[in-house]
């Protein structure tokens, strides 16, 4: 087989691979980088390179790799935008925690947010209270929005820093 037909294929099945791991592993981890999490990162990144290229440890290997990389992500990308199915597939909804000041508690223990994690981000958001908040929702991207019934507060956009331990990744 071409070397380079190798590396192209093995690439874009590391893509999918890592898309399927998110999927699977889901968007609370997305918004929670901490040490961790970047460890996480690297090692994988390490661990995929032979995967990618094989015997390969050329530049043009390197960048063939790299370059398949952009390309799949830029064809998923537009898929995903012309088809709701497939975003379906390899994204998660968005999930309502709080809608006129009530808690949905089934929702926070499917995606294991604890009450005391919730009240942090609507503080970092300006409020104090849940009774207050209109909607708070984990977006796609694992960020958690929140609008308050407040017209005089001004919503703000916070990333979830919730502090993990390494054995919560393997879960």
């Amino acid at each position: 087989m071409n070397p380079y037909l190798d590396i192209i294929l093995r690439s874009i099945a590391v893509y999918f691979f890592m898309v399927i791991a998110l999927r699977v592993f889901g968007k609370k981890e997305l918004s929670q980088l901490n040490t961790a999490d970047i460890i996480l990162i690297l090692l994988i990144s390490n661990a995929v390179q032979n995967a990618m290229v094989g015997n390969n440890s050329s530049l043009e290997g390197g960048l063939v790799a790299a370059l398949v990389l952009f390309v799949i992500n830029f064809i998923l990308k537009k898929i995903m935008y012309n088809s709701k199915t497939i975003t379906q597939l390899v994204q998660d909804k968005p999930e309502i925690l709080i809608h006129d000041g009530i808690i949905d508690f089934k929702a926070l223990a499917k995606l294991e947010i604890t009450s005391q994690e919730l009240e942090e981000v609507i503080r970092e958001h300006g409020v104090e209270y849940f009774k207050d908040v209109k909607l708070a929702m984990m977006e796609i991207d694992g960020n958690i929005s929140v609008i308050s019934g407040d017209k005089t507060l001004k919503q703000t956009h916070h990333k979830r820093k919730i502090h993990k331990t390494l054995g919560a990744l393997n879960n």
